[in-house]
């Protein structure tokens, strides 16, 4: 069976977000792959919407078996477990969430659908905080 190297970009800003971060990332070690590397976690303000919560974010990169799509799916079954309600692919907009759990890039993959652009346009080159934060993986 394959394995992947991706990196992932973990984000909370509702509720204790340290926690939420770190009971994600114990779902994605248990239910997806094996972290490699993780950065040091960074607090920031929110992106591209007005709120009063700060985002608690952390980035990782990890081994799994799973496709994109697949690898997507368990991604949201781990945000909607953990409260999150909205989505911002079918919102539109931004929002205060629990935990958003982004895929940043796929080895080397580019992959394009509705659903799921890899790699991760906006936290690669747009974002500051992204950039910090992968920089050091």
């Amino acid at each position: 069976m394959s394995q992947h190297e991706v990196t992932l970009l973990l984000g909370s800003n509702l509720g204790n977000t340290k926690e939420n971060i770190e009971m994600a990332l114990s779902i994605i070690e248990k239910d997806i792959g094996r972290i490699l590397r993780s950065s040091e976690i960074l607090f920031t303000s929110p992106v591209e919407f007005v709120s009063n919560n700060i985002f608690c974010n952390i980035a990782l990169v990890i081994k799994t078996q799973f496709s994109p799509i697949k690898l997507l799916r368990n991604i949201k079954l781990i945000e909607r477990a953990m409260g999150r309600d909205d989505d911002t692919l079918i919102s539109g907009e931004y929002q205060d969430r629990i935990i958003d759990i982004d895929i940043v890039s796929f080895g080397h993959l580019k992959f394009y659908c509705k659903e799921l652009t890899i790699p991760h346009q906006k936290h690669l080159y747009q974002r500051d905080f992204s950039r910090r934060l992968l920089n050091v993986l």
